[in-house]
């Protein structure tokens, strides 16, 4: 029976020790050129994950999709896998070397350094598989739709097809040169199909350009050959792209100039997108005055139905800007936020913007009901306690 016993417990952990060997995808971590000579040599392609340390969906892959078996067994059978921090020397060269932007980036490069498929983003294990798969198909791959392009840049699918494996990996921006050089040979006649627009919404980012000024005066036309909501996609996507780096990097000349341009759209899901973008550069910047004078003008316009964020412009009001129109404008705001979805924490906002406005009666008022509201929920909130303190509330 000690025998028995004893047999068995060399076999568990003979068998824990395989699955542990096999917890994890197997990442090379020799320097790139180290890699390439190994799929030269095994004749296997290159799985390069390019990540950040502060990455949360790297670090999300690295948990929950390369430690997945199904992930472990493809992947160790198909391809060599390898992986850089982008902070890091040779990262940083592979990500300039491939302009890439987006963290985690995925790269398929055959033995001789040839991207030959790029994907990026947090996916999960059937869809990452299911990418991988599509990688080693070689008319899938972008130096073939490439070749079937360049030889033969008038013809509408080849183009479309070379985009949608592109766009996968690149910015809408890096596609535009491809689908301007296809779109030139377009009449105006032409243009208006399913396969010019998904082209144009492909690889159309400049606004001022023949092809986009053409879809945005035949928006009717283009909605009967696609979708009044993919339609509506494309020129909020354009305003995006036009306006979203500048509020990031805080860069007020460039952004009010390209906000000039965007304008020109005339469209009102994207002069309310413009809105946001305005309040947003604004509130980061800390310029409250034209915050104020742009939300002055148009919340009731563009967010009016917005629950959440009249929410966010009321307590910005209230803790950067003090006039009493104003604190006003914000508690109205707030209240009506409430109507749209009633919640305690709206009663707690409308009370500190009536305790600004110096009336204490309605500040009460609007406390007691955040306070029975709470109770009703089962709930303690600590900024119900702090101003029924305030306003000498038992």
């Amino acid at each position: 029976m000690k025998q028995k016993l004893f047999f068995m417990i060399v076999f568990f952990f003979i068998f824990t020790s395989k699955i542990n060997a096999q917890e994890s995808l197997k990442f090379d971590e020799n320097n790139f050129s180290s890699i390439l000579l190994r799929s030269k040599t095994e004749k296997k392609p290159i799985f390069l994950m390019l990540y950040a340390t502060w990455c949360a969906h790297c670090d999300n892959m690295k948990k929950n999709v390369f430690t997945d078996p199904l992930v472990i067994a493809f992947f160790n059978s198909n391809y060599i896998c390898t992986l850089q921090d982008i902070d890091k020397s040779e990262g940083k060269m592979l990500r300039e070397k491939y302009q890439l932007r987006a963290t985690p980036d995925f790269l398929f490069i055959n033995e001789n350094d040839e991207l030959l498929y790029n994907i990026n983003g947090e996916f999960k294990s059937a869809d990452l598989i299911s990418e991988a798969k599509m990688a080693l198909n070689p008319t899938k791959q972008l130096p073939f739709l490439e070749k079937q392009f360049k030889d033969n840049p008038t013809n509408a699918q080849k183009c479309l097809d070379y985009l949608t494996i592109l766009k996968k990996g690149k910015d809408r921006t890096e596609l535009s040169s491809i689908a301007n050089q296809y779109l030139k040979s377009q009449t105006d006649t032409q243009l208006i199909n399913e396969l010019n627009f998904r082209i144009i919404s492909y690889g159309v980012t400049d606004i001022k350009s023949r092809e986009f000024q053409f879809f945005l005066t035949h928006q009717k036309e283009f909605s009967a050959v696609t979708s009044p909501m993919r339609v509506e996609r494309k020129l909020a996507n354009i305003v995006t792209e036009l306006l979203k780096p500048y509020t990031i990097n805080y860069d007020t000349i460039n952004y009010k100039k390209q906000r000039e341009i965007a304008k020109t759209i005339n469209n009102q899901r994207t002069d309310s997108l413009i809105f946001m973008y305005d309040i947003s550069i604004a509130g980061d910047t800390k310029n409250w005055k034209s915050y104020r004078k742009t939300c002055n003008e148009s919340v009731e316009k563009y967010v009016w139905t917005n629950k959440q964020k009249l929410k966010q412009i009321s307590e910005n009001y209230l803790n950067n800007i003090s006039t009493i129109p104003d604190l006003k404008n914000a508690l109205k705001w707030s209240q009506h936020a409430s109507e749209i979805d009633e919640s305690y924490d709206d009663y707690v906002l409308i009370s500190k913007l009536h305790l600004r406005l110096k009336d204490k009666k309605s500040a009460i008022t609007a406390i007691q009901k955040a306070k029975e509201m709470t109770k009703f929920l089962g709930k303690t909130s600590k900024e119900v306690v702090k101003i029924y303190k305030e306003l000498g509330l038992k």
